[in-house]
Protein backbone atom coordinates (compact mmCIF):
# COMPACT_ATOMS: atom_id res chain seq x y z
CA UNK A 1 0.00 0.00 0.00
CA UNK A 2 1.27 3.21 -0.85
CA UNK A 3 0.44 6.12 1.39
CA UNK A 4 0.81 9.42 0.46
CA UNK A 5 0.49 12.23 2.71
CA UNK A 6 1.74 15.86 3.31
CA UNK A 7 2.30 16.59 7.23
CA UNK A 8 4.15 19.83 6.36
CA UNK A 9 2.53 22.98 7.67
CA UNK A 10 -0.29 24.27 5.70
CA UNK A 11 -1.20 27.58 4.09
CA UNK A 12 -4.93 28.34 5.38
CA UNK A 13 -7.94 28.83 3.31
CA UNK A 14 -10.69 30.35 4.50
CA UNK A 15 -13.86 28.79 4.58
CA UNK A 16 -17.15 30.05 2.54
CA UNK A 17 -19.78 29.87 5.40
CA UNK A 18 -19.04 30.84 9.00
CA UNK A 19 -15.65 31.52 10.43
CA UNK A 20 -14.72 27.49 9.78
CA UNK A 21 -11.57 27.34 8.36
CA UNK A 22 -10.02 24.44 6.63
CA UNK A 23 -6.10 24.12 7.92
CA UNK A 24 -4.14 22.29 5.26
CA UNK A 25 -5.61 19.76 3.06
CA UNK A 26 -4.02 15.87 3.72
CA UNK A 27 -4.21 14.28 0.40
CA UNK A 28 -3.86 10.64 0.45
CA UNK A 29 -4.01 7.46 -1.66
CA UNK A 30 -4.32 4.08 -1.56
CA UNK A 31 -3.09 2.53 -4.59
CA UNK A 32 -1.98 4.38 -8.02
CA UNK A 33 -4.32 6.80 -9.73
CA UNK A 34 -4.76 10.45 -8.63
CA UNK A 35 -6.40 11.73 -5.61
CA UNK A 36 -10.11 12.24 -6.25
CA UNK A 37 -12.02 15.50 -4.18
CA UNK A 38 -14.45 14.46 -1.36
CA UNK A 39 -18.40 15.22 -2.11
CA UNK A 40 -21.35 14.33 0.03
CA UNK A 41 -23.01 11.66 1.07
CA UNK A 42 -24.51 9.47 -1.45
CA UNK A 43 -28.04 10.87 -1.92
CA UNK A 44 -30.23 7.79 -4.85
CA UNK A 45 -26.99 7.40 -6.48
CA UNK A 46 -27.20 5.55 -9.60
CA UNK A 47 -25.22 2.31 -9.41
CA UNK A 48 -21.62 3.37 -11.38
CA UNK A 49 -21.52 6.22 -8.43
CA UNK A 50 -21.72 4.12 -5.57
CA UNK A 51 -19.18 2.55 -3.70
CA UNK A 52 -17.37 0.03 -5.19
CA UNK A 53 -20.12 -0.14 -7.67
CA UNK A 54 -21.93 -1.91 -4.86
CA UNK A 55 -25.92 -0.75 -4.80
CA UNK A 56 -28.98 -1.91 -2.60
CA UNK A 57 -32.35 -2.36 -2.98
CA UNK A 58 -33.13 -0.49 0.19
CA UNK A 59 -34.29 2.89 -0.08
CA UNK A 60 -31.92 4.05 2.74
CA UNK A 61 -29.06 1.93 4.17
CA UNK A 62 -25.26 2.61 6.10
CA UNK A 63 -22.71 0.00 6.87
CA UNK A 64 -20.20 0.98 9.79
CA UNK A 65 -16.89 -0.45 10.90
CA UNK A 66 -17.78 -0.65 14.49
CA UNK A 67 -13.98 -0.31 15.67
CA UNK A 68 -13.35 3.26 13.80
CA UNK A 69 -16.99 4.25 12.79
CA UNK A 70 -15.85 4.25 9.52
CA UNK A 71 -18.56 4.32 7.02
CA UNK A 72 -17.93 2.00 4.41
CA UNK A 73 -21.33 2.20 2.38
CA UNK A 74 -24.15 4.70 2.43
CA UNK A 75 -27.18 5.45 0.68
CA UNK A 76 -29.88 8.07 1.48
CA UNK A 77 -28.30 8.25 5.06
CA UNK A 78 -29.09 10.91 6.34
CA UNK A 79 -32.99 11.33 5.06
CA UNK A 80 -34.99 10.56 8.00
CA UNK A 81 -37.55 8.22 8.13
CA UNK A 82 -39.35 6.39 10.58
CA UNK A 83 -37.66 4.45 12.62
CA UNK A 84 -40.21 2.08 13.51
CA UNK A 85 -39.72 -0.52 16.17
CA UNK A 86 -35.60 0.19 15.95
CA UNK A 87 -36.18 3.58 17.72
CA UNK A 88 -36.36 1.59 21.21
CA UNK A 89 -32.70 1.40 20.83
CA UNK A 90 -32.46 4.83 21.97
CA UNK A 91 -35.58 3.86 25.12
CA UNK A 92 -32.95 1.62 25.74
CA UNK A 93 -29.81 3.22 25.83
CA UNK A 94 -31.17 5.99 28.26
CA UNK A 95 -32.10 2.94 30.93
CA UNK A 96 -28.57 1.29 29.93
CA UNK A 97 -27.09 4.87 31.20
CA UNK A 98 -29.21 4.87 34.39
CA UNK A 99 -28.06 1.73 35.12
CA UNK A 100 -24.49 2.54 34.67
CA UNK A 101 -25.22 5.73 36.99
CA UNK A 102 -26.37 3.44 39.90
CA UNK A 103 -29.76 5.18 39.45
CA UNK A 104 -31.65 2.22 38.79
CA UNK A 105 -31.32 -1.17 38.82
CA UNK A 106 -32.20 -4.46 37.42
CA UNK A 107 -33.63 -5.99 40.40
CA UNK A 108 -36.12 -2.23 40.65
CA UNK A 109 -40.04 -3.67 39.70
CA UNK A 110 -42.27 -0.76 37.52
CA UNK A 111 -45.98 -1.64 37.45
CA UNK A 112 -47.51 -2.15 34.32
CA UNK A 113 -50.29 0.89 33.94
CA UNK A 114 -53.56 0.26 32.31
CA UNK A 115 -51.75 3.04 29.54
CA UNK A 116 -48.95 0.69 29.05
CA UNK A 117 -51.51 -2.63 28.96
CA UNK A 118 -53.93 -1.09 26.59
CA UNK A 119 -51.11 1.05 23.70
CA UNK A 120 -48.37 -1.80 24.07
CA UNK A 121 -50.10 -4.73 25.64
CA UNK A 122 -51.82 -7.93 24.49
CA UNK A 123 -55.21 -5.14 23.60
CA UNK A 124 -53.56 -3.39 21.10
CA UNK A 125 -52.55 -6.17 18.69
CA UNK A 126 -48.81 -5.25 18.52
CA UNK A 127 -45.45 -6.45 19.64
CA UNK A 128 -45.67 -7.10 23.32
CA UNK A 129 -44.07 -9.16 25.81
CA UNK A 130 -47.73 -10.16 27.36
CA UNK A 131 -47.28 -8.45 30.92
CA UNK A 132 -50.48 -8.56 33.00
CA UNK A 133 -51.87 -5.23 33.79
CA UNK A 134 -51.22 -3.97 37.01
CA UNK A 135 -48.43 -6.56 37.81
CA UNK A 136 -44.91 -5.17 38.64
CA UNK A 137 -42.02 -6.36 36.59
CA UNK A 138 -38.21 -6.00 37.00
CA UNK A 139 -36.05 -3.82 34.66
CA UNK A 140 -33.89 -7.06 33.67
CA UNK A 141 -37.15 -8.55 32.14
CA UNK A 142 -38.88 -5.66 31.00
CA UNK A 143 -35.53 -4.96 29.27
CA UNK A 144 -35.70 -8.38 27.89
CA UNK A 145 -39.34 -8.01 26.43
CA UNK A 146 -38.12 -4.93 24.95
CA UNK A 147 -35.21 -6.26 22.94
CA UNK A 148 -35.67 -9.78 22.47
CA UNK A 149 -39.74 -9.13 21.96
CA UNK A 150 -40.23 -5.97 20.92
CA UNK A 151 -42.64 -5.13 23.62
CA UNK A 152 -44.30 -2.11 23.32
CA UNK A 153 -45.61 -2.39 26.97
CA UNK A 154 -42.28 -3.23 27.65
CA UNK A 155 -41.31 0.28 26.60
CA UNK A 156 -44.08 2.59 28.24
CA UNK A 157 -43.80 0.34 31.97
CA UNK A 158 -39.69 1.65 31.65
CA UNK A 159 -40.86 4.91 30.61
CA UNK A 160 -43.37 5.22 33.38
CA UNK A 161 -41.02 3.94 35.87
CA UNK A 162 -38.17 6.37 35.58
CA UNK A 163 -39.58 9.64 34.39
CA UNK A 164 -43.68 8.98 35.53
CA UNK A 165 -44.97 10.08 32.42
CA UNK A 166 -44.05 8.25 29.05
CA UNK A 167 -43.86 12.04 27.58
CA UNK A 168 -41.41 13.00 30.30
CA UNK A 169 -39.42 9.96 29.26
CA UNK A 170 -39.32 11.12 25.96
CA UNK A 171 -38.12 14.69 26.37
CA UNK A 172 -35.16 12.69 28.40
CA UNK A 173 -34.50 10.38 25.44
CA UNK A 174 -34.59 13.74 23.45
CA UNK A 175 -31.63 15.21 25.65
CA UNK A 176 -29.61 11.88 25.90
CA UNK A 177 -29.69 11.68 21.72
CA UNK A 178 -28.16 15.39 21.63
CA UNK A 179 -25.40 14.21 24.45
CA UNK A 180 -24.59 11.32 21.37
CA UNK A 181 -24.59 13.59 18.63
CA UNK A 182 -27.73 12.30 17.31
CA UNK A 183 -28.88 16.08 16.42
CA UNK A 184 -31.54 14.91 13.78
CA UNK A 185 -33.30 12.79 15.68
CA UNK A 186 -36.68 13.43 17.17
CA UNK A 187 -38.76 11.21 19.31
CA UNK A 188 -43.16 11.28 20.40
CA UNK A 189 -43.16 7.82 22.28
CA UNK A 190 -40.59 5.65 23.90
CA UNK A 191 -41.24 2.86 21.57
CA UNK A 192 -41.76 3.82 17.69
CA UNK A 193 -45.41 3.20 17.31
CA UNK A 194 -46.66 5.24 14.28
CA UNK A 195 -46.30 9.11 14.90
CA UNK A 196 -45.17 12.07 12.69
CA UNK A 197 -42.91 13.22 15.34
CA UNK A 198 -40.84 10.02 15.39
CA UNK A 199 -38.01 10.39 12.38
CA UNK A 200 -34.35 8.98 12.66
CA UNK A 201 -31.71 8.59 9.56
CA UNK A 202 -30.31 5.48 9.20
CA UNK A 203 -26.69 7.48 9.96
CA UNK A 204 -27.65 8.21 13.85
CA UNK A 205 -29.37 4.53 13.95
CA UNK A 206 -25.91 3.06 13.07
CA UNK A 207 -24.11 5.87 15.64
CA UNK A 208 -26.39 4.86 18.13
CA UNK A 209 -26.08 0.98 17.71
CA UNK A 210 -21.82 1.51 17.79
CA UNK A 211 -22.26 3.21 20.62
CA UNK A 212 -24.67 0.76 23.06
CA UNK A 213 -21.94 -2.12 21.31
CA UNK A 214 -19.11 0.28 22.60
CA UNK A 215 -20.09 1.24 25.73
CA UNK A 216 -22.62 -1.02 27.49
CA UNK A 217 -20.83 -4.57 26.10
CA UNK A 218 -22.08 -6.58 28.63
CA UNK A 219 -25.93 -5.18 28.26
CA UNK A 220 -25.15 -5.94 24.79
CA UNK A 221 -25.15 -9.37 25.19
CA UNK A 222 -29.13 -9.14 25.68
CA UNK A 223 -29.30 -8.59 21.76
CA UNK A 224 -28.00 -12.10 20.78
CA UNK A 225 -30.20 -14.05 22.80
CA UNK A 226 -32.69 -16.00 20.55
CA UNK A 227 -35.89 -16.32 22.72
CA UNK A 228 -37.18 -14.94 25.93
CA UNK A 229 -40.87 -16.44 27.66
CA UNK A 230 -42.81 -13.79 29.82
CA UNK A 231 -46.53 -15.00 30.72
CA UNK A 232 -45.62 -18.49 29.92
CA UNK A 233 -45.30 -17.31 26.81
CA UNK A 234 -42.14 -18.02 24.86
CA UNK A 235 -41.52 -15.98 21.75
CA UNK A 236 -38.31 -15.88 19.78
CA UNK A 237 -36.06 -12.87 18.83
CA UNK A 238 -37.21 -10.68 15.85
CA UNK A 239 -33.46 -10.32 14.26
CA UNK A 240 -33.43 -12.71 11.74
CA UNK A 241 -29.71 -12.32 11.15
CA UNK A 242 -29.22 -13.86 14.22
CA UNK A 243 -30.28 -17.34 12.29
CA UNK A 244 -29.39 -16.19 9.04
CA UNK A 245 -25.67 -15.38 9.58
CA UNK A 246 -22.67 -16.30 11.14
CA UNK A 247 -21.11 -13.72 14.05
CA UNK A 248 -24.60 -11.86 13.72
CA UNK A 249 -25.55 -10.94 17.11
CA UNK A 250 -27.87 -7.77 17.23
CA UNK A 251 -29.94 -6.01 17.11
CA UNK A 252 -33.10 -4.29 16.50
CA UNK A 253 -35.76 -4.81 13.45
CA UNK A 254 -38.85 -2.71 12.87
CA UNK A 255 -42.05 -2.07 11.04
CA UNK A 256 -44.58 0.46 10.31
CA UNK A 257 -46.93 1.17 7.63
CA UNK A 258 -45.21 4.64 6.90
CA UNK A 259 -41.83 3.51 7.41
CA UNK A 260 -41.69 0.10 5.83
CA UNK A 261 -39.02 -2.87 7.14
CA UNK A 262 -35.96 -1.34 8.88
CA UNK A 263 -33.30 -3.61 10.30
CA UNK A 264 -30.06 -2.13 12.61
CA UNK A 265 -27.80 -5.43 12.42
CA UNK A 266 -23.83 -6.29 13.86
CA UNK A 267 -21.87 -9.23 12.94
CA UNK A 268 -18.27 -10.16 13.86
CA UNK A 269 -16.04 -12.25 11.54
CA UNK A 270 -12.29 -12.55 11.68
CA UNK A 271 -12.14 -10.47 14.79
CA UNK A 272 -13.41 -7.65 12.49
CA UNK A 273 -17.24 -5.92 13.58
CA UNK A 274 -19.56 -4.33 11.04
CA UNK A 275 -23.08 -2.33 11.57
CA UNK A 276 -25.66 -2.50 8.76
CA UNK A 277 -28.72 -0.38 9.13
CA UNK A 278 -31.55 -0.53 6.25
CA UNK A 279 -34.95 1.17 6.29
CA UNK A 280 -38.24 1.76 4.60
CA UNK A 281 -37.81 -1.63 2.52
CA UNK A 282 -41.16 -2.94 1.48
CA UNK A 283 -40.62 -6.99 1.49
CA UNK A 284 -40.26 -8.36 5.14
CA UNK A 285 -37.62 -10.75 3.56
CA UNK A 286 -35.87 -8.64 1.62
CA UNK A 287 -35.26 -6.31 4.81
CA UNK A 288 -32.86 -9.51 5.87
CA UNK A 289 -31.60 -10.54 2.31
CA UNK A 290 -30.46 -6.60 1.83
CA UNK A 291 -29.00 -6.62 5.61
CA UNK A 292 -27.20 -9.59 5.06
CA UNK A 293 -25.77 -8.88 1.45
CA UNK A 294 -24.75 -5.66 2.43
CA UNK A 295 -22.68 -7.60 5.65
CA UNK A 296 -21.32 -10.16 3.24
CA UNK A 297 -19.78 -7.35 1.37
CA UNK A 298 -18.27 -5.51 3.86
CA UNK A 299 -16.60 -8.63 5.00
CA UNK A 300 -15.82 -9.81 1.77
CA UNK A 301 -13.79 -6.47 0.38
CA UNK A 302 -12.20 -4.43 3.30
CA UNK A 303 -10.04 -4.43 5.86
CA UNK A 304 -8.86 -1.70 8.51
CA UNK A 305 -5.64 0.45 8.18
CA UNK A 306 -3.88 2.81 10.02
CA UNK A 307 -3.26 6.21 8.97
CA UNK A 308 -2.55 8.19 12.20
CA UNK A 309 -1.24 6.85 15.31
CA UNK A 310 -2.77 9.57 18.86
CA UNK A 311 0.58 11.14 18.92
CA UNK A 312 1.34 12.15 14.95
CA UNK A 313 1.54 15.51 13.82
CA UNK A 314 -1.58 15.91 11.55
CA UNK A 315 -1.60 19.35 10.64
CA UNK A 316 -1.69 22.60 12.53
CA UNK A 317 -4.01 25.72 12.99
CA UNK A 318 -3.34 28.76 13.14
CA UNK A 319 -3.37 31.14 16.48
CA UNK A 320 -4.17 34.09 17.23
CA UNK A 321 -1.87 36.10 19.48
CA UNK A 322 -0.01 33.44 20.61
CA UNK A 323 3.62 33.51 21.21
CA UNK A 324 3.93 31.15 17.74
CA UNK A 325 1.79 31.71 14.98
CA UNK A 326 0.56 27.73 14.61
CA UNK A 327 -0.12 25.03 16.91
CA UNK A 328 0.27 21.48 16.35
CA UNK A 329 -2.99 18.94 15.85
CA UNK A 330 -2.72 15.47 17.36
CA UNK A 331 -5.74 13.01 17.27
CA UNK A 332 -7.32 12.39 20.28
CA UNK A 333 -7.15 8.29 18.89
CA UNK A 334 -5.61 6.57 16.15
CA UNK A 335 -7.37 6.95 13.26
CA UNK A 336 -7.87 4.35 11.48
CA UNK A 337 -9.81 3.89 7.96
CA UNK A 338 -11.46 0.80 6.40
CA UNK A 339 -10.28 0.53 2.84
CA UNK A 340 -10.47 -2.05 -0.22
CA UNK A 341 -8.37 -5.08 0.27
CA UNK A 342 -8.02 -4.62 -3.57
CA UNK A 343 -6.15 -1.12 -2.91
CA UNK A 344 -8.02 0.60 -5.19
CA UNK A 345 -9.36 3.15 -2.81
CA UNK A 346 -8.80 7.13 -3.48
CA UNK A 347 -8.87 8.72 -0.07
CA UNK A 348 -8.30 12.56 1.12
CA UNK A 349 -8.16 13.98 4.51
CA UNK A 350 -9.44 17.40 5.50
CA UNK A 351 -8.68 19.47 8.75
CA UNK A 352 -11.70 21.32 9.49
CA UNK A 353 -11.55 23.88 12.71
CA UNK A 354 -13.30 27.22 13.53
CA UNK A 355 -10.48 29.99 13.64
CA UNK A 356 -8.13 31.59 14.06
CA UNK A 357 -7.63 29.93 17.70
CA UNK A 358 -7.27 32.87 20.31
CA UNK A 359 -3.75 32.33 22.82
CA UNK A 360 -3.03 31.15 24.93
CA UNK A 361 -3.66 27.33 23.73
CA UNK A 362 -3.02 24.70 26.44
CA UNK A 363 -1.99 21.10 25.49
CA UNK A 364 -4.97 18.57 24.75
CA UNK A 365 -7.35 21.66 23.92
CA UNK A 366 -9.98 20.21 21.46
CA UNK A 367 -8.87 22.48 18.28
CA UNK A 368 -10.70 20.71 15.80
CA UNK A 369 -11.85 17.51 13.44
CA UNK A 370 -9.64 15.36 10.60
CA UNK A 371 -12.52 14.27 8.08
CA UNK A 372 -11.54 11.22 5.92
CA UNK A 373 -13.46 10.57 2.46
CA UNK A 374 -13.46 7.54 0.79
CA UNK A 375 -14.47 8.31 -2.83
CA UNK A 376 -17.98 10.77 -2.46
CA UNK A 377 -18.57 9.24 0.95
CA UNK A 378 -17.59 10.50 4.38
CA UNK A 379 -15.43 7.48 5.83
CA UNK A 380 -14.58 9.14 9.44
CA UNK A 381 -14.67 11.77 11.54
CA UNK A 382 -11.73 12.07 14.87
CA UNK A 383 -11.54 14.66 17.00
CA UNK A 384 -8.28 17.24 16.94
CA UNK A 385 -6.34 18.52 19.89
CA UNK A 386 -3.61 20.50 20.43
CA UNK A 387 0.40 18.62 21.06
CA UNK A 388 1.66 21.56 22.86
CA UNK A 389 1.18 24.74 24.59
CA UNK A 390 1.44 27.96 23.08
CA UNK A 391 1.03 31.00 25.05
CA UNK A 392 0.01 34.66 24.69
CA UNK A 393 2.41 36.52 22.64
CA UNK A 394 3.93 40.22 23.10
CA UNK A 395 1.70 42.85 22.28
CA UNK A 396 3.41 43.31 18.95
CA UNK A 397 2.80 39.82 17.96
CA UNK A 398 -1.25 40.82 19.27
CA UNK A 399 -1.32 43.47 17.02
CA UNK A 400 0.12 42.26 13.79
CA UNK A 401 -2.22 39.62 14.29
CA UNK A 402 -5.08 42.19 14.60
CA UNK A 403 -4.24 43.75 11.72
CA UNK A 404 -3.59 40.80 9.58
CA UNK A 405 -7.33 39.51 10.59
CA UNK A 406 -8.65 43.31 9.97
CA UNK A 407 -7.18 43.20 6.26
CA UNK A 408 -8.34 39.36 5.94
CA UNK A 409 -11.85 40.70 7.25
CA UNK A 410 -11.59 43.74 4.41
CA UNK A 411 -10.79 41.00 1.70
CA UNK A 412 -13.27 38.82 2.28
CA UNK A 413 -15.74 41.96 2.56
CA UNK A 414 -14.65 42.84 -0.99
CA UNK A 415 -14.58 39.38 -2.75
CA UNK A 416 -18.28 38.76 -1.12
CA UNK A 417 -19.71 41.87 -3.19
CA UNK A 418 -18.57 40.65 -6.40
Amino acid sequence: MALLTSLSRPRLRRASSWRALLAGVLAMAIGAGPVLAANQSVQGAKKEEVVGGYETEAPSAILIDAESGSVLFEKNADELRPPSSMMKLMTVELVFSLLAKGEIKLTDEYKISEYAWRRGGAPAGNSTMFAEIHSRVSVDDLLHGAIIQSGNDSCIALAEGIAGTEQAFVERMTKRARELGLTQSSFANSNGLPDPANKMSVRELGRLARHLILTYPDYYKLFSEKEFTWNKIRQTNRNPLLNLMPGADGLKTGYTKDGGYGLVGSAVQNGMRLIVVVNGVDDIDDRATEAKKLLEWGFRNFESRALFASDATVGYARVFGGEKRYVPLTPAEPVRVMVRKNGSDKLIARIVYTGPVAAPVEPGRRIGVVRVWRGPNLAVEIPLQAAEANPTGSTMRRAMDGASELVIGVFRAGMAKL
